[in-house]
């Protein structure tokens, strides 16, 4: 793909979250927008929920990946295997201050796998696996 260029993707999210032994497992299939500006991939699609719109790019460069969020929430949340990164999430409710311990950060054409301890607070919320998988949307 050349720098600059916009292809239409349809997006496959699926998520599992371990706190202590309960694990769930969360998917979302989206239509968005993958663009390539140098080195770096970015994913941008649209959550529709009843209490509102949720606007999310994906940042993906070399050894590093940055999920951003805005709308209804907003989030930013950085992951690199080499250090421990700071996000937030605010939202009505008031503001989270978050942290990653990047565990798995792996790009392939096509796919992006992330595996995570998340903190909330200074306070380990979870184990979460993230994969999402996205593919050219040829109407």
């Amino acid at each position: 793909m050349t720098v600059d260029t916009q292809t239409s993707v349809k997006i496959q999210l699926t998520t599992r979250v371990r706190i202590d032994d309960d694990i769930e497992t969360y998917e979302l299939t989206v239509f968005g927008t993958r663009y390539q500006k140098g080195n770096t991939i970015y994913l941008k699609y649209d959550e529709v929920q009843e209490e509102g719109t949720i606007h999310t790019v994906v940042k993906v460069l070399q050894d590093e990946a940055v999920i951003m969020r805005s709308g209804l929430i907003k989030m930013r949340l950085a992951f690199s295997l080499s250090e421990q990164r700071q996000g937030t999430h605010e939202s009505t409710l008031g503001s989270l201050f978050l942290m990653t311990d990047t565990k798995k950060l792996n790009h392939e054409d096509g796919k992006l796998s992330l595996a995570y301890d998340l903190s909330m607070q200074g306070t380990l919320a979870g184990y979460y696996e993230m994969d999402l998988e996205y593919k050219e949307d040829k109407l």
